[in-house]
């Protein structure tokens, strides 16, 4: 069986950042490939695309990263392992286990497949709990040894998907829960350092952060989380299908300097 996960080790000196990208995976596993409609799986397409490669950068600032490799079609690490909506605006919210895509297109064969509560169950125990476990050994690591810890969580969407938005997205969106799962100071840091760098920038809408940043996000623990969800046209070619390099060394520069921000903001 492939790994759940891959961690990527600080190249440097250790800091208190952990960098999550649980929606890049796109590996499906052979119990269920089938199953999938062959055409949508050679290339899914809520995938988060490249995020794991756009942020390789982070371990030599001392960052440990958490990736995934299985699709989020086989299921999300970033939902309510109960399947609590995110969000009750009327946007479309795909499932724990999807069955369609965010166009509310079926992804299986079979047109009416629903993922049953026992397949769920099992999907939890084999895909899902193995990666939130792997999260939460590593916060207590890092914040046992510097006495906080920041889980940065990474997202990339098209940039216009009017089942969840009627307009373009922002370049850039924070979240951190209304202000809930980080610190002022750190939420503070990173809007200074993602704003007025020829990004657009919005913050708490119409993404606030999901599950991960919801559940782990404790600042009064000093256990802080926030999420980054960017347009894939930052660092993707017009049609949002392939990495475009020149990209996304532009955005990689800001992203960097957000980072040497929130390292010293830490210390």
């Amino acid at each position: 069986m492939k790994s759940v996960f891959n961690i990527t080790h600080p190249t440097t000196s250790e800091v208190p950042i952990l960098i999550s990208v649980p929606h890049c995976g796109t590996f499906f596993p052979p119990e269920l490939k089938d199953q999938y409609k062959p055409e949508l799986i050679q290339a899914p397409d809520d995938t988060d695309w490249f995020v794991d490669q756009l942020y390789d950068f982070a371990p030599a600032l001392g960052i440990t990263m958490i990736t995934a490799n299985y699709s989020r079609w086989v299921i999300d690490l970033n939902r309510d392992p109960q399947s609590k909506p995110l969000y009750n605006d009327g946007r479309v919210i795909t499932a724990l286990c999807p069955s369609t895509n965010f166009l509310g297109e079926s992804i299986y064969i079979d047109e009416r497949r629903e993922v049953s509560t026992q397949e769920v169950t099992r999907r939890v125990e084999q895909y899902y709990l193995p990666y939130h476990q792997k999260i939460e050994e590593e916060v207590k690591r890092l914040k046992q040894k510097f006495g906080k810890v920041l889980l940065w969580d990474c997202h990339s969407i098209r940039q216009f998907v009017p089942s969840i938005h009627s307009e373009k997205f922002p370049d850039l969106i924070l979240g951190d829960a209304d202000g809930t799962s980080a610190s002022a100071e750190l939420i503070v840091t990173a809007i200074d350092s993602l704003q007025n760098q020829g990004y657009s920038l919005s913050h708490n809408h119409p993404f606030k952060g999901g599950y991960i940043t919801r559940h782990y996000g404790k600042p009064e623990q000093n256990v802080h989380a926030l999420q980054l969800e960017m347009s894939k046209i930052n660092y993707m070619n017009d049609a949002e299908i392939e990495f475009d390099s020149a990209k996304a060394k532009k955005i990689q520069t800001v992203l960097k300097e957000v980072f040497e921000n929130l390292i010293k903001e830490l210390k």
